[in-house]
């Protein structure tokens, strides 16, 4: 673990990217699309589809559906980074997931397997994410529990997403932002200064939590404080880039991925002094 804590010290409010760093979609995503298949297979309907396409949809392997998953991730990577506030269309979170579901079971010849409410359903398995262990207790531990510091969400998940992960996973988030709220998506600069504005705070008393390096770097960009959470395969940057050697200098928290998450975090803070905000 790497720590710059004296530049954390007179933080007011944390931040947090939510997919991938509060929740773990990868597990979730995946046993969501076995499960739907598996009532698929189980319902009496599925011996009216084709032949081919049972035949199909039965030789499908855990490995075919964690490349299923990870595709469908894909997407959202490319529509969120694609997008150009005031240019681009605005289509929330729930609509991508269902159209680039649609477009995968396409593509994986699996169109007709699901009914339209078959489909809209498993979209909104993004809603049923499990958070990875340590992140309910050290929501909590940073927040009304412990330090007193604002936790609020900065994701490019919609606000009825966000809701339902909140809930689900007991996760005790104080303030629900999303890019929802700025018409922008993450990177863009509206997002971060417009939570920071939300939360009535300046950029520098707010600390973006991530599991991702280029969400940290655009909001350090923009005067944000940065805590860098690793979380199994969730990195994009190589560890033998010279953009992820430079990022260990800049961070101002950095927890390993064994390291103890967001309750490392609350301890270390807790440790350097910090009694938070309101």
């Amino acid at each position: 673990m790497t720590t710059s804590l004296e530049a954390l010290k007179n933080i007011k409010a944390l931040t947090f990217d939510t997919f991938g760093t509060v929740v773990d979609w990868r597990s979730s995503v995946e046993e969501g699309l076995k499960a739907a298949l598996k009532t698929k297979i189980d319902s009496p309907l599925f011996h009216s589809l084709p032949p081919g396409l049972q035949q199909r949809a039965q030789e499908l392997t855990d490995a075919d559906w964690a490349t299923f998953a990870q595709q469908w991730r894909n997407t959202y990577s490319a529509f969120t980074l694609g997008f150009r506030a005031g240019e681009t269309p605005w289509k929330d979170i729930d609509t991508h997931h269902h159209d680039s579901l649609v477009e995968l079971l396409a593509r994986w010849e699996l169109d007709g397997l699901y009914t339209p409410e078959e489909i809209r359903d498993l979209s909104l398995v993004w809603h049923r994410l499990r958070p990875w262990p340590d992140s309910a207790e050290g929501i909590h531990a940073l927040g009304d529990d412990g330090l007193g510091l604002v936790t609020a969400t900065l994701s490019n998940g919609n606000k009825s997403l966000l809701a339902d992960l909140n809930t689900f996973g007991g996760l005790g988030f104080r303030v629900l932002i999303s890019a929802e709220d700025f018409r922008a998506y993450k990177p863009d600069p509206k997002t971060y200064l417009g939570a920071a504005e939300r939360l009535g705070v300046a950029p520098e008393e707010v600390a973006m939590v991530a599991a991702h390096l280029g969400d940290l770097e655009a909001a350090r960009r923009l005067g944000l404080r940065t805590i860098y959470v690793e979380r199994a395969r969730e990195e994009a940057w190589a560890a033998g880039e010279e953009t992820y050697r430079s990022a260990r200098e800049w961070v101002d928290l950095w927890v390993g991925e064994r390291e103890g998450g967001f309750v490392e975090v609350a301890r270390r803070l807790g440790e350097c002094g910090l009694k938070g905000g309101s």
